[in-house]
């Protein structure tokens, strides 16, 4: 019914993926698989939805607290994960990193700590930073193809005071890695026996393959807490801007309106972005379902071509997310050579797994939110380049025992 293997051409619309890759890359030649967005249109009930009110005509200041929406967010949360929500809770804002911003403000001091599993999304470290509060990184461990958080690492951490907020991703990017509600259940129990409050950025919830399941924070939180998300993700429709979440307290709900408000002007929120939440919540579960289903393909057969190309690497597709998180590490690359190669002589673009912290050391973190004729060609290039490296480590390895 849906034909995600369509090609669409994105050059000239100003598209940050293709149009502009150059400025992380260097090269503006390049067959990019870099930040999270897709290559697919988005769902036909979005567009049918966009139009009505394009056609309209008329696009003064609007509103976000009304019915429509707020039942659109109720509903989807009570279809999708057996949650009913309280739309009291419900806050409004441009973005999940700006609401992140918004509420490490409110809650914590500049020196204060932020703890974050790593690695990490690298936005993440950027709002921390700028925010002038530390970084307090909780490496996340590995036990065969997951990946876990080190209970006693987490409480030793927070035990020393200096942490007042952990900033969660749930799902995980850039692991891919899927919560387990008794996980969360533990970082909650944690989290308020030292007064750390959390705030839960789940903008990849409805992006969860296989048996895994999405709990929200919701679900398990017992203290304060902030949980930001948006349907930008799932629905490919984050140039519209405007992301949603909930706020649990009722005086952090009336701070958090007040610097919106009166301190950044933010009061009228983008149009496009409100219909195509209702929309999308409303009517895209099936196209949703139809995406997902397509994107496990696609990993499925990343995780082929280069299992056939490189045993070792026994590369294990991820619980969630559209974001491949490979670890070449079996394969002792040099990964500055590799990436010189991969932009230089395959002409490929795929973001370093340094861009994530010192532990995404040897991986890189491959897009296949597109079509698989892109993904087969990024594929190709990628294998292309790794033999290159190998056989350049092997005629130096050979060079140095002469």
């Amino acid at each position: 019914m849906f034909d995600f293997d369509r090609v669409t051409d994105r050059h000239g619309s100003w598209c940050t993926q293709w149009d502009f890759v150059a400025d992380r890359f260097g090269q503006d030649d390049l067959l990019p698989f870099t930040i999270s967005d897709m290559d697919f249109p988005t769902a036909p009930c979005i567009l049918a939805a966009l139009q009505q009110r394009l056609s309209h005509g008329v696009f003064g200041y609007s509103r976000w607290q009304h019915q429509d929406f707020l039942s659109a967010i109720a509903g989807w949360y009570q279809q999708r994960y057996s949650l009913a929500v309280d739309e009291k809770q419900i806050v409004y804002g441009p973005s999940v990193i700006y609401m992140i911003s918004r509420l490490i403000q409110h809650w914590s001091q500049p020196g204060e700590g932020v703890a974050v599993h790593t690695p990490a999304y690298d936005a993440f470290y950027k709002t921390i930073e700028g925010n002038h509060r530390r970084c307090f990184p909780l490496p996340l461990r590995k036990r065969g193809a997951e990946w876990y958080c080190d209970t006693s690492e987490l409480e030793a951490l927070l035990a020393k005071g200096e942490c007042r907020i952990l900033l969660l991703c749930s799902p995980h990017n850039p692991t891919g890695k899927v919560w387990r509600r008794e996980e969360l259940e533990q970082m909650a129990a944690i989290c308020q026996r030292y007064d750390v409050r959390v705030i839960s950025d789940e903008i990849h919830m409805d992006m969860v393959t296989g048996d895994s399941a999405h709990t929200p924070w919701l679900a398990v939180a017992n203290d304060r807490f902030a949980l930001f998300t948006s349907a930008s993700k799932s629905f490919n429709v984050p140039a519209l801007t405007g992301a949603y979440g909930f706020i649990s307290d009722e005086q952090d709900r009336a701070a958090w309106f007040q610097a919106l408000k009166s301190v950044d002007g933010l009061s009228s929120p983008a149009v496009m972005a409100i219909a195509a939440h209702i929309a999308a919540y409303r009517e895209g579960g099936e196209w949703l379902d139809a995406l997902r289903r397509y994107l496990a393909a696609n990993l499925a057969h990343v995780a082929s071509r280069l299992n056939n190309a490189f045993p070792v690497l026994n590369w294990v597709p991820p619980q969630a997310t559209y974001l491949a998180w490979i670890d070449l590490n079996p394969l002792g690359l040099d990964d500055d050579l590799l990436q010189k190669t991969l932009i230089g002589q395959q002409k490929v673009a795929i973001m370093p797994g340094m861009t994530y912290g010192s532990e995404g050391k040897g991986y890189l973190r491959l897009n296949v939110g597109c079509p698989r004729s892109k993904l087969d060609e990024g594929l190709t290039r990628l294998i292309n380049g790794i033999r290159c490296c190998l056989r350049l480590k092997a005629d130096r390895a050979e060079a140095s025992g002469r």
